[in-house]
């Protein structure tokens, strides 16, 4: 193999895996990642107001801003445009997944494995994709899930410290030895059996809180039927 044909493979891996550190696993994640461009686009634009509006009483009050005040004026709206739009996206660290808000747990933990996804063999990679699914089939549950109770700790624990730390703890041994048995599996074994555990578990966990809202809507239903049904299905006395 010529060196251009290595230095080809090597840009066009490099390329792939930014593409997979780009590409979502979960809807979830996309929105956390919409609703802080939304956030970074109102700050400019309240910026972008008060400088227009201090310039329009600078002109109203003071003196008129000529052309040297509009193109001053213009340059301190690039500045503020060029200031709040490079504020990019805080990015979780593992440490930061436990203690996340239990509202943004599951999109949180997606931009995280969307991050470590191209640093993975690609049965884990297909399997994080999954997970993915799993997070959003769980999300909707944890924005009215008690955050003090056992669920949501049990929660937690599989999600912002189980998860991360089985993909975090493959990613600390060397490559090298990634495909070599240990206690008769290879790392890259256990990782994908982790990861299998794990997304049916999370599917489990986000299935039973569903339940849960299922009971309570049935029994709502019989509630209203007794209430309103049972009354007029009465046999009303003749005489």
């Amino acid at each position: 193999m010529s060196e251009v044909d290595k230095i080809r493979i090597t840009a066009a891996s490099a390329i792939e895996r930014s593409r997979e550190r780009r590409r979502p696993i979960g809807t979830k994640s996309v929105a956390l990642r919409r609703q802080h461009l939304f956030k970074k686009i109102g700050r400019m634009f309240i910026a972008g107001g008060v400088v227009l509006l201090a310039a329009a009483l600078f002109g109203l009050i003071i003196q008129p801003l000529g052309g040297v005040g509009v193109m001053a004026v213009t340059a301190l709206l690039i500045g503020v445009a060029v200031l709040f739009g490079r504020s990019p996206f805080p990015e979780p660290r593992q440490a930061d997944l436990p203690k996340a808000d239990l509202k943004q747990l599951a999109g949180r933990t997606e931009i995280w494995l969307e991050a470590q996804r191209p640093a993975l063999p690609a049965p884990a990679r297909q399997l994080v994709d999954g997970i993915g699914v799993q997070l959003d089939l769980l999300a909707p549950q944890l924005q009215t899930l008690d955050a003090s109770s056992p669920a949501a700790a049990n929660i937690r624990k599989l999600v912002g410290e189980d998860l991360p730390e089985l993909v975090a703890g493959y990613q600390r041994i060397p490559a090298g030895l990634r495909t070599e048995a240990h206690a008769g599996r290879t790392p890259d074994e256990t990782l994908v059996g982790g990861l299998k555990m794990l997304e049916g578990e999370i599917g489990n966990a986000a299935r039973n809180l569903a339940a849960g809202e299922l009971d309570k809507l049935a029994t709502r239903e019989r509630y209203l039927q007794l209430k309103y049904q049972g009354i007029d299905g009465e046999d009303v006395p003749t005489s």
